[in-house]
This record gives structure tokens, C-alpha cells and sequence, in this order.
């Protein structure tokens, strides 16, 4: 199996698992160079990838994309605190609101703005773009069709 030139200087001993450790180590990089080519447009709109990752739930969610923050919790890769942290600054910049729950004032759904809205559709619409370019200029269609096919075996059924 061949190396990835960028893997060259971060190889972990292939004795390991020389099926498993190149496989490891080339999500990883593919994970850090799709993060790279999301920078530009996440700086553009100031947003942090937990931010876009919080407003991306919300935004997929039905509408009035308003969802508690246990569920965001459970669709994003961040802890509790963290979580609490992302809703207060995008509560501060009008991108959600969170008010407390009919049935439980304990609750506080957050839902999104307006103007929370129209900023995450734009910087989905540039960093799928950008996403776009940086794919396929390496793989074929059939490539990309078969990846995300492969890819889509490693993640578990959601409820």
C-alpha cells in the first residue's frame, strides 16, 4: 500500500495493523486539510467550526429550526460547556435566540434568527463550494460516489 507524501513524517509502525494504521492516519490528514479548506470562509464569516456546527444543526432542523440544547447536543461533536459557550456568543452576535420552554421554564430552545439563517446558508453555500474544488480535483465522480459509499459502512444508523 502506498504512503501519502504528507503521512511520510507522522507514521505510527504499520506492524500495528497494516491495514487499519494507513487507512488511520489518511482520514486524519483528509479530516485536516478539509478543515484548512474551510478557514477562508469561516473567517469571512467570523464563525468558529463548533459555531458553524451549531448553526448547520439548527438550520437543518424543521421550522422554525428551533431545537432544546440536549438534541443540539447530541448532533454535535462538543462538550456540554463548550456547547453553553457557542450558544451565549451566538446568542450575543443575533444569530439565535433561547427562550424558555412553554412547559418548562428550565428549558431553553434555541432557535434560529433571521440573520442567523441567511449567514449559515451563505457559508454553507462557500465552504461546500470550496469542499467542492478541493475533491475533485483529486477524485473522479466515480470515486467521490464510491468514498462517500464506503465512508457512509464506518457511521453508525442514527435513531
Amino acid at each position: 500500500m502506498s504512503i501519502n507524501p504528507n503521512m511520510k513524517n507522522h507514521q505510527w509502525d504499520s506492524s500495528l495493523d497494516p491495514e487499519i494504521v494507513p487507512l488511520f492516519l489518511a482520514l486524519q490528514w483528509a479530516k485536516a486539510i478539509s478543515l484548512e479548506a474551510m478557514q477562508a470562509p469561516l473567517s469571512r464569516f467570523g464563525f468558529t467550526p463548533a459555531e458553524l456546527d451549531v448553526l448547520a444543526t439548527l438550520r437543518n432542523a424543521p421550522a422554525p429550526h428551533r431545537l432544546t440544547p440536549s438534541r443540539i447536543h447530541d448532533e454535535v461533536v462538543i462538550t456540554s460547556g463548550g456547547l453553553t459557550k457557542v450558544m451565549l456568543q451566538l446568542e450575543a452576535r443575533g444569530l439565535v435566540t433561547r427562550t424558555p420552554s412553554d412547559g418548562d421554564q428550565r428549558i431553553k430552545p434555541v432557535c434560529l434568527t433571521a440573520e442567523g439563517r441567511q449567514r449559515i446558508e451563505q457559508a454553507m453555500s462557500e465552504i461546500v463550494a470550496e469542499s467542492g474544488r478541493w475533491i475533485r480535483a483529486r477524485l473522479a465522480p466515480d470515486e467521490v460516489a464510491a468514498l462517500t459509499g464506503l465512508l457512509n459502512k464506518l457511521i453508525p444508523a442514527r435513531p
